[in-house]
């Protein structure tokens, strides 16, 4: 039987994601914030398939009701957050079931578009992972969806991180040239948010934004400015929470050949490892940049693939 889902199946539902995603798992507490708690959370666009009163399966899918950032709506946009089925309960059409009464409802609230995983800034996924859960791709290219760019996580180890000659004497000819690399201060709060909204968009500037609230934003944030006092780089780190975790960094577009960005990085990660931080890591990033980033000894720890389909004007609700 499919329904829409209960609270009182929340810990039964999570025991198996954590079955399911195995390579993903969570706690109740980060699904309620991640999920439950998201500002956009539909209770009706969540579904559980239960069979003799256990959850077997479950899906949700996302349709703006606040705007994100300049974004705004999206109107035209709709997400499959997550699906996933029981192993002892697969290929008897219970995905199919579950994907369809998501796909029917972004129809019909006005969604032209249905992105798989990556919906910000919430998202669990940034696409298919093919190396984990192949099953994945089979089952949603079958639902017509079409492959896109593939995306990478990455990493790096730590321990013993030294910043390397090499950029040590880039920031030194850089500061000569009167630019300066500073951990953020208040004074500097309106000029980044500004910097961050019109350099990068609204997602950046949120988690900046955030940070400031938080109090966290001088430890978390660093700066690059160029030899007219002005914000021209910008990286952090712990956007949700997790120490461990890089990003995002950006630099000014017609500074980005004067090494900032590999300066930066590379003293969020001395920084990082003076605070006791081993590891890091950052969610996604696309083929070009992977390739600084792998200069920059870092190495790739996940794939994902970008999947979406458009709708027909058709609407049948299963």
């Amino acid at each position: 039987m499919i329904e829409n889902y209960k609270q009182s199946q929340e810990f039964e539902t999570v025991e198996l994601w954590n079955r399911c995603c195995y390579f993903d798992p969570i706690t109740v507490d980060k699904f309620r914030l991640q999920t439950l708690l998201d500002e956009n959370f539909r209770p009706e666009m969540a579904w559980t398939a239960v069979e003799d009163g256990h959850v077997v399966g479950f899906s949700y899918a996302t349709k703006r009701i606040f705007p994100y950032m300049e974004r705004g709506l999206e109107e035209d946009r709709g997400w499959i957050n997550v699906i996933y089925v029981d192993p002892d309960y697969r290929n008897k059409g219970i995905g199919h079931q579950l994907y369809q009464r998501e796909e029917e409802q972004l129809k019909d609230l006005g969604a032209k578009r249905i992105i798989l995983g990556s919906y910000s800034p919430s998202y669990y996924f940034y696409g298919l992972d093919p190396d984990h859960y192949p099953e994945s791709i089979h089952f949603f290219e079958k639902e017509g969806y079409e492959k896109g760019a593939e995306h990478y996580s990455m990493g790096m180890n730590l321990h013993g991180y030294r910043i390397p000659e090499e950029i040590l004497i880039q920031k030194n000819e850089a500061e000569l040239k009167g630019y300066r690399f500073v951990h953020f201060d208040y004074k500097y709060c309106l000029e980044l948010l500004e910097f961050l909204k019109n350099e990068f968009g609204g997602g950046w500037k949120r988690n900046a934004l955030i940070s400031m609230r938080e109090g966290t934003a001088e430890r978390i944030i660093l700066l690059a400015l160029n030899p007219q006092h002005q914000i021209c780089g910008f990286c952090m780190s712990e956007i949700d929470g997790n120490p461990m975790r890089f990003g995002p960094i950006g630099v000014e577009k017609g500074e980005r050949n004067n090494h900032i960005g590999s300066i930066l990085l590379c003293l969020k990660c001395y920084e990082m490892e003076k605070q006791g931080i081993f590891r890091m890591y950052f969610m996604t990033t696309e083929k070009n940049a992977r390739r600084y980033y792998e200069r920059n000894g870092l190495t790739v720890i996940r794939r994902y693939i970008d999947y979406r389909k458009t709708l027909t004007t058709e609407s049948k609700l299963i």
